[in-house]
């Protein structure tokens, strides 16, 4: 009785519990129909929102396979003119954002942002392949049924739904057509379709036709057509070809495959970039501030020595990168230094005219037997010398010029003659202090002690553009800002297109790279025949780089593109001379795709840039001085010295004015300082060349000189 008892209430409790575990399978699968259904109403919700877009050129394409899963899915991607966003759309309620972290209820869900948000890096990792910037990707998450939500989560924006295409549209026009086209083919082989093999990694795909402009959100351009696979050399070749025809500005923000992974690039210490003129350097650089400033979320400072040249990049960062250019600083290095002294109550007083009075007057009370007044010599070499060699170091007692290597300088100065200089110098310096004075140099000098004195803690990285141009002192200066922090320091520049007399070595500054440094060695700016041509102006040129290493130029591997042989025009007169200028501007407005915004006529000095605007303007040829160029397109002929146009590209080049002795081999009897000279104003003719992507054309005055004259 008792044992049948108990099997009884045994196998009772065994058929409760059947029951119940198939009361809990059936609620499982209750619920997950009920998440499968969510989440198949908040997915259409998304296409039906984001619908209008492709009326506009953008390109919907829905549930595609997340990279590197079987199983996961992406609910949307969404290509165009505005970049890449990557849309996950959630179902979810009561949710709040505080100190970086997301919640739903109680539940955190940060991890599943952060997950978008690692899935946005690695895409940008893998379309940099093609070129594509960073900041050009974007991760979204869609809050189903809201709106007037927006937050951000691990670099994820968290919007409502109905938020979204304002939140896509509002970065403007960021790419053109034809990027978007290719751009496209890139994504589409980077997210395929769910349930499709895996694609060859090897290639990309075209689609046949784009997705017409009012299409099923939901259908998929690869399935409307047999697709015609391209390997990714081709693909970029094709972008490279959809840029060549928009405006200068659009094509100075190009980037290629390697130039789009260096930006990413970490490094433990202060680096730098070099590479030859045209191999895009200063591109590289430009993107790596928004990278920077997006990665580190604090400031960067953009810096060179052209005092135009940060005007001109601030504004093409506003096309590259709105969203950062208000976290970088673009600020030539004079004027840094003067804003720093003015925020720390430093009194100075800058007076061009009255520190060239105070140089005169040191000057003239040198007797003409002092050595500085030896014909071999100009008051300008004693000049620079003071003003690049001693001040640019800083130095303070003679004994430490007396010994100096003098990097840059050929003329080999004797102890006497180094005292002789020093005595002019501190001649000046006096002259200066009665005066109430100081000159640039000086500035420099007491920003980089303003700062040895009391840091300046604002920058996470500082980008110095044209660094060969700088001097020690502001290389100091500038390092102090970040120190030797991992991504704090990149240096930017080519010693072949040092211009101003001196140098330094970064050992000297107390900067190791320590195996950082890149060089850039495609040329994708200049066709053969301008890079050849160029290239015999610095033939023969060596220097010491700002390693401490002697170099002839670095060399280019590649040169992508071909075309007409520069014209250089040889005048006995003037008048000639500018017949021949404005017949040189017409002809080439007459080519397709280029409009008087691409073209620069570039000088050495500013009265002779105000001599061919005044040309220009009496021929009704609309121009505009690169002292006022904001690096904003116009239909402007570009006009200014090569100076102010180091960093800058035009479709067309004239240089006029030329001397047509720097075109000639240098004569037999040339003095060591006038070899210098000339060296120097070659390799100034070499950078304003070097500007030029399709077209040079050179105007050459006067005799040339017989070689042993």
């Amino acid at each position: 009785m008792t044992i049948a008892g108990d099997s009884a209430r045994t196998e009772a409790r065994r058929q409760r519990g059947r029951a119940h575990e198939l009361r809990r399978q059936a609620d499982e699968a209750e619920a997950r129909a009920s998440r499968f259904d969510i989440a198949h109403r908040t997915e259409s919700e998304t296409a039906k929102v984001l619908a209008p877009l492709a009326g506009i050129g953008y390109h919907l394409l829905a549930d595609r396979r997340w990279p590197g899963s079987k199983t996961a899915q992406v609910d949307m991607v969404v290509v165009g003119s505005a970049g890449v966003f990557i849309v996950d759309t959630k179902a979810w309620r009561d949710v709040a954002v505080h100190d970086g972290r997301i919640t739903r209820g109680q539940e955190d869900v940060t991890d599943d942002v952060a997950n978008l948000a690692d899935l946005a890096w690695k895409t940008e990792a893998a379309l940099a392949e093609i070129g594509l910037p960073p900041g050009e990707v974007h991760a979204v998450v869609a809050l189903a049924g809201q709106k007037k939500v927006h937050a951000e989560v691990a670099s994820v924006d968290v919007v409502g739904v109905h938020d979204l295409i304002a939140h896509i549209t509002k970065r403007g026009r960021r790419l053109s057509a034809s990027r978007v086209d290719q751009l496209l083919a890139a994504v589409l082989a980077h997210f395929p379709v769910i349930g499709e093999e895996d694609a060859v990694t090897a290639q990309v795909v075209v689609p046949a036709t784009v997705l017409p402009r009012d299409p099923d959100p939901t259908l998929d351009p690869a399935s409307s057509a047999d697709p015609e696979p391209i390997d990714t050399e081709e693909l970029h070749d094709r972008l490279l070809d959809g840029v060549l025809d928009a405006p200068i500005e659009e094509w100075m923000a190009f980037l290629d495959p390697a130039q789009a992974k260096l930006v990413r690039r970490n490094f433990n210490g202060p680096a730098r970039i070099r590479g030859a003129a045209g191999t895009g350097k200063t591109v590289v650089g430009l993107h790596r501030a928004a990278y920077l400033a997006r990665a580190t979320g604090g400031r960067v400072l953009f810096t060179t020595y052209i005092r135009t040249l940060p005007a001109v990049l601030r504004s093409l960062l506003e096309r590259l990168a709105p969203d950062m250019v208000d976290r970088v600083d673009f600020v030539n290095v004079h004027a840094f230094a003067s804003q720093l002294l003015q925020e720390r109550g430093v009194a100075f007083r800058i007076d061009g005219l009255e520190a060239g009075r105070a140089f005169a007057d040191a000057w003239n009370v040198i007797g003409a037997s002092s050595p500085l007044r030896a014909p071999r010599f100009t008051r300008r070499y004693w000049e620079e010398e003071i003003g690049h060699v001693i001040k640019g170091r800083g130095l303070t007692h003679f004994d430490e010029y007396a010994d100096l290597a003098r990097v840059g300088r050929k003329h080999a100065l004797p102890v006497e003659i180094r005292q002789a200089v020093w005595d002019l110098y501190e001649a000046y310096s006096t002259n200066l202090r009665s005066r109430g004075v100081c000159d640039f140099e000086d500035v420099v000098l007491l920003a980089r002690d303003a700062v040895r004195e009391q840091p300046l803690d604002r920058y996470d990285a500082v980008i110095v553009d044209e660094a060969q141009d700088l001097s020690c002192a502001m290389v100091s200066l500038l390092h102090a800002l970040v120190g030797d922090r991992p991504d704090g320091l990149t240096l930017i520049g080519d010693g072949q297109q040092t211009i101003y007399p001196g140098g330094y070595t970064l050992g000297e500054v107390g900067i190791s790279l320590a195996g950082r440094g890149v060089v850039l060695d495609v040329n994708h700016r200049n066709t053969a025949e301008i890079l050849e041509f160029a290239k015999q102006m610095v033939a023969d040129d060596q220097f010491v780089d700002i390693e401490g290493v002697d170099g002839a130029g670095d060399a280019v591997s590649d040169v992508t593109r071909s075309g007409p042989t520069p014209a250089v025009r040889r005048f006995a007169d003037r008048a000639e001379h500018d017949a021949a200028l404005l017949a040189r501007v017409e002809e080439v407005l007459r080519l397709v795709g280029t409009g008087r915004g691409d073209v620069g006529i570039l000088t050495a000095t500013n009265p002779q840039a105000d001599k061919v605007m005044a040309v220009l303007d009496a021929a009704g040829v609309p121009s505009v001085s690169l002292k006022h160029y904001a690096g904003k397109s116009s239909d402007r002929v570009r006009v200014g010295t090569i100076k102010r146009a180091k960093g800058l590209e035009f479709k067309q080049v004239l240089l006029p004015h030329v001397p047509a002795k720097l075109l000639a081999d240098a004569p037999d009897t040339e003095s060591v300082a006038a070899r210098e000279r000339r060296e120097l104003d070659r390799r100034e003719l070499y950078v304003g060349m070097t500007r030029a992507r399709d077209g040079l054309w050179v105007g050459a005055l006067g005799r040339v000189p017989s070689r042993h004259a």
